[in-house]
């Protein structure tokens, strides 16, 4: 008889509106999605209001991808869409890649009657139960006074730290037409979580204790020192206090041109980079929006050699290789502030190992390639053969304003990418380092375009596939054509899950199941109504860039890439007696 109540009263909203109303009161400009029958109420209800954009993909897996490139390059949750059944289970992948990897963002799917749910039909899915392990929080609307609650829950959740996916599932009875709720949406002040204040003043006090008595302290930033914010309060830091900075994949462009006399490169995956050789040298490690997810502990720190300063939101996770000394919980920016305030205030005098022998020999080490790039990839633009990674990434970086966003996908490009393209502006480089998700690149790059503000798809974006991470989402080529996104997309193809191949031969001495070639990516580009470009060799590559760059929409180029080096990605392991 609940059920039956819902509908027999003209008071209150349809529930349907209220999930609108929320979406509006959230500031929800976009939403991607795929329609079906259990949500086409809610795709039917937003052709009445303009002032959201449904953009429908050609797979849930990259609406979720999607949006979690808005939420997590706007700050404000993306909002997916997605019918029930498979519908649902596509959105899989994208949601555990937002929520490990710190981007905010709702998912909505529809799902079947819920006097059907205890029973096999049509569609049926434990839906709650396959999204839960996947998401920050997964809940389904039982009666419609719930709808409300249940959205703006989703979007607080979502923002708050750790930010991540929440999904919401709205039975198809609940939001037939007709059906009312009593609780209207939540204005928009509720959809902001609380923010977060500074740490304790004794544990602040100790912090500060602790960084002026470092011989060799070391600034590791992670994922979540990344935000605007956070980067503008490091870099006061470092001003006043200049030590070494790392930066994990995530952390990319947190740390300006104006410091990087400090910058020492970003660590991950193998241990094996200049900013470990550094690390190694430490007596204080000062962590910064660190999550072990991207780069474990007992890779850059096995033997537990050295104190750690901890500075997140979230309390650390404990283990034999990650026990700080001191947790400054709380908000980044004022933390980082207060400790800035409280050395100049005690005139504190803080270590500066730049200036140690062994600190610019490193430093010489990780910047020298930018001096002499032929040195580093020596079959430079006026050969034949085919595009070394050091020579695209050299080049690109010199065509391209500073503010570009570029976008790597993963496999050997990411570790390329991830360890020498240099990005001065938080989130002007983004990968995928938790889960190392494959297909990211060109969905992301829709979302970049199209949240663009005041004006989208107005500056270019740039994404950076293997030939096989690209088949992952190609056809969302589609879509960003569809809405004049302007993208360049390049594809290093070398016809090989290559990052695959070379970690299989250094185990066994040769590879499997990783040969893939075969596609015609210029073809395939133009099938799609993109423009698309093919490079052959790297005397070909800057003509054929500069081509791409000022070509306004989507355009493809595809490149032959030199892999022939990659054995150096993990050659080289820092060995921890070097202490």
């Amino acid at each position: 008889m609940a059920v039956e109540s819902e509908t027999d009263t003209g008071a209150g909203t349809e529930t349907v509106q209220i999930v609108i109303d929320s979406l509006l009161n959230a500031g929800v400009k976009l939403i991607f999605g795929v329609p079906g029958a259990m949500i086409d109420s809610l795709f039917n209800a937003l052709v009445d209001h303009p002032e959201i954009k449904v953009v429908v993909c050609r797979h849930e897996q990259n609406a979720a991808f999607i949006a979690a490139a808005v939420g997590r390059l706007t700050d404000r949750p993306g909002v997916c869409m997605a019918t029930s059944g498979p519908g649902t289970s596509n959105l899989c992948t994208g949601l555990i890649t937002a929520t490990d990897e710190g981007a905010p963002m709702v998912a909505i799917v529809g799902s079947i009657k819920r006097a059907q749910a205890a029973k096999r039909t049509h569609q049926s899915m434990r839906s709650l139960d396959l999204l839960a392990p996947v998401t920050k929080k997964a809940i389904s609307a039982v009666v419609a006074d719930q709808v409300a609650e249940i959205m703006v829950d989703a979007f607080r959740t979502a923002s708050a730290f750790p930010r991540g996916a929440t999904a919401v599932s709205l039975p198809i009875d609940v939001m037939t037409a007709g059906v009312r709720s009593t609780i209207p949406a939540f204005p928009p002040s509720a959809f902001i979580p609380p923010e977060y204040g500074a740490a304790p003043a004794e544990s602040l006090a100790k912090a500060a204790e602790l960084i002026a008595a470092a011989k060799f302290p070391v600034l590791f930033l992670g994922a979540r020192a990344a935000d605007a914010p956070v980067v503008e309060a490091i870099h006061a830091f470092l001003r006043e206090f200049p030590i070494p900075v790392i930066e994990t994949f995530q952390a990319a462009g947190a740390i300006s041109e104006e410091l990087v006399h400090l910058f020492y490169g970003r660590i991950g995956l193998f241990r094996n980079q200049p900013g470990d050789r550094l690390m190694q040298h430490a007596d204080l490690v000062i962590t910064v929006g660190y999550d072990q997810v991207e780069y474990d502990a007992n890779k850059w720190n096995p033997a537990n050699r050295f104190s750690i300063l901890h500075l997140d939101t979230a309390r650390a996770d404990l283990g034999a290789s990650y026990n700080p000394q001191l947790e400054l919980l709380g908000s980044l920016t004022r933390n980082i502030t207060a400790l800035t305030t409280i050395l100049t205030n005690t005139s504190s005098t803080v270590a500066r190992p730049q200036d140690t022998p062994t600190a610019q020999a490193i430093y010489n080490d990780f910047h020298a390639w930018q001096a002499s790039p032929s040195a580093a990839a020596p079959h430079h633009h006026t050969t034949n053969h085919p595009v070394h990674p050091l020579y695209f990434i050299q080049l690109l970086q010199s065509l391209i304003p500073p503010s570009t966003t570029v976008i790597s996908d993963v496999g050997s490009v990411y570790i390329w990418l991830s360890r020498y393209f240099y990005s001065y502006s938080p989130k002007t480089f983004l990968v995928s380092n938790a889960q190392q998700t494959l297909g990211v690149a060109l969905p992301w790059a829709i979302g970049a375009s199209l949240c663009q503000d005041p004006e989208p798809c107005a500056r270019k974006v740039i994404s950076v596939s293997g030939d096989g991470g690209f088949l992952f989402s190609g056809q969302e080529l589609a879509t960003a054509v569809e809405h004049k996104c302007n993208i360049t997309h390049f594809i290093w193809n070398d016809g090989t899950y290559n990052m695959v191949a070379f970690q299989e031969e250094s185990k066994y001495g040769r590879s499997s199941g990783v040969e893939i070639g075969g596609v015609d990516f210029k073809a395939y580009a133009e099938a799609f109504g993109a423009k698309g470009i093919t490079v052959t060799s790297s005397g070909q590559l800057e003509a054929a860039m500069k081509k791409a760059l000022a070509f306004e929409g989507v355009c493809v180029v595809d490149l032959r890439i030199d892999y022939t080096g990659n054995h150096e990605l993990m050659d080289h392991v820092v060995a921890d007696s070097i202490w």
